[in-house]
């Protein structure tokens, strides 16, 4: 009987301990911009189309919050991108992007030229490359 209530207790106290850790951890995301540590400014005469994809999706309700997530990255694209065909001649491009916990499901997705998806990506990792997972990155395009 009493090993039965040390078992008990002891899964209680690793329950508590996940919800916890669990809290901790997403609590920077449900705190929104407060928690912002770096702001990057897209360059929208670089990458045209992918810039007016960034505007329209943010205008229609996406976060414009990115927050570093490459371990999940390929999990985010094959979500989002389910169910989108490919286009001979295009690239699906995504926002949230798939390196964003913020992406995944429910990203949207625009038809753009592979120059500029491709480039557009480049500009991304180039720019948050030194930031480890877990920084929250607010996108502005200019």
């Amino acid at each position: 009987m009493i090993r039965m209530k040390k078992s008990i207790l002891f899964l209680i106290v690793v329950l508590l301990a996940v919800v916890t850790s669990y809290y901790l951890y997403h609590s920077e995301i449900l705190q929104g911009e407060e928690s912002v540590r770096v702001t990057v400014t897209f360059p929208s005469d670089r990458y045209p189309e992918t810039a007016a994809h960034i505007r329209d999706a943010i205008s229609n309700g996406k976060s414009s919050v990115c927050t570093i997530d490459r371990v999940h990255a390929e999990e985010h694209r094959k979500l989002s991108l389910k169910g989108v065909a490919t286009k001979s001649g295009f690239d699906r491009d995504e926002w949230p992007m798939a390196m964003c916990s913020e992406g995944g499901k429910g990203a949207d997705i625009r038809y753009v030229s592979p120059s500029d998806n491709r480039g557009a990506g480049s500009w991304f990792s180039n720019q948050l490359e030194k930031y480890p997972n877990g920084t929250r990155v607010a996108v502005q395009v200019k």
